[in-house]
């Protein structure tokens, strides 16, 4: 049986870093989840922070910048519904995350995360330089939001 814990950003980084496979560690998150198994293994981590795009930066909005397992069934899945819970445990009213367009997003959808579309370019066009400017695939951009109770409401 799985089921979620804290974990240090250190920590999930090296996680992240033998496990991912086209990424590395991150700078800073807000917190940092693992999904563990009864002998407290670690079957996977996820890394959520600010959104990295500055339009998405609202306050409100945090991103996972890192999802990593090392395949165990349904870990994804509930990592990216864990990370949703704590977010709007914590305030937050968006989440999102990217995927390469290689990717299928199963997980993300059977988290109930919504696919956004294609998002961005192949590879950042900020000044600054990126680590992972060799991943110049499209991504696609998952979202969970909550709804106003005021939309449920309308809706009726």
């Amino acid at each position: 049986m799985l089921r979620i814990r804290s974990i240090s950003l250190q920590d999930a980084n090296e996680y992240v870093i033998r496990y991912h496979r086209h990424h590395g560690s991150v700078v800073g998150h807000k917190f940092s989840i693992a999904c563990v198994d009864e002998l407290e293994q670690i079957h996977g981590v996820a890394i959520v922070g600010r959104p990295v795009s500055r339009y998405l930066d609202d306050g409100l909005s945090l991103e996972v910048t890192r999802l990593c397992t090392d395949g165990t069934k349904n870990a994804c899945s509930i990592l990216y519904a864990a990370a949703w819970r704590a977010a709007v445990a914590m305030g937050y009213r968006h989440i999102y995350t990217y995927i390469l367009e290689t990717e299928q997003g199963v997980s993300l959808r059977a988290a109930g995360w919504t696919c956004d579309g294609r998002a961005g370019g192949k590879n950042w066009t900020g000044k600054r330089f990126r680590p992972d400017e060799t991943n110049t695939v499209m991504k696609i951009r998952f979202s969970r939001h909550v709804v106003p109770a005021a939309m449920l409401r309308e809706n009726r």
